[in-house]
């Protein structure tokens, strides 16, 4: 079990028996980079777009990667945004260790980690049933969506380079500035200064190509953050 008051040292963590933290340390110096999804159990492409690049033997070209496949076991195996009887994981934070409910103290426990890493970046990843429409409030699908201003600048460079790669229109991506108070994105943003960014692809899309454009995201945000390229 973590119990770590400082950076992890390489190798397989946990949260609990069912949440491993994955750590890489890149052959060069560098940037921390946190990549985390599952935090709603029903988005299942950022899942699932972890597991295939850890299963392909991820690694960070440079610093520091830290990856959490799945943030909220038991919402993910129920496939619903929070557990049977239990909290959206992704409102409460900053969390409470002494909380009753294991969504509160769970997110305080993520938050000291991320305060004892230090990420320069933090990105999480999330899908939606609607997709983007800027007259449409909320939607989110095919955005990558910041809490915090002002933007960040690879947030722009990343929709562009995703931009190159549509199979079609429909795919076209685009920067959201879209707050939440308690989100784990932006409390963090606020905590440390990193830069921040939830990842929202389209459930309308095959889940094969949501989760190919999950891996295509990540790949994008840590070379922009100078982790990546990936290498396995």
């Amino acid at each position: 079990m973590l119990t770590s008051a400082m950076p992890l040292a390489p190798g397989i963590h946990y949260f609990s028996p069912t949440l491993p933290i994955h750590v890489f340390e890149g052959p060069e110096p560098g940037p921390c980079a946190l990549i985390q999804a599952g935090i709603h159990g029903d988005e299942i492409a950022g899942v699932h777009a972890l597991q295939e690049l850890l299963e392909a033997g991820l690694r960070p070209a440079r610093g520091r990667l830290i990856v959490i496949p799945v943030m909220n076991p038991p919402a993910y195996r129920a496939r619903a945004r929070a557990a049977p009887g239990g909290l959206d994981l992704n409102r409460c934070f900053p969390g409470d260790a002494d909380a009753p409910e294991r969504e509160r103290r769970l997110a305080r426990r993520f938050m000291d980690l991320v305060q004892d890493e230090r990420p320069a970046l933090m990105a999480t990843l999330h899908e939606s049933h609607k997709r983007y429409d800027p007259a449409v409030v909320p939607s989110f699908g095919q955005t990558l969506v910041y809490g915090v201003k002002p933007a960040p600048a690879l947030i722009d460079r990343a929709v562009e380079r995703l931009n190159h790669q549509l199979r079609d229109e429909a795919e076209r991506w685009a920067a959201h500035y879209y707050p939440v108070a308690t989100s784990s994105t932006e409390v963090i943003v606020d905590a440390i200064g990193c830069v921040g960014v939830c990842v929202e692809t389209w459930m309308g899309f095959p889940e094969a190509r949501r989760i190919d454009m999950q891996r295509a995201v990540v790949d994008i945000l840590l070379g922009e953050i100078g982790v990546g390229p990936l290498t396995a």
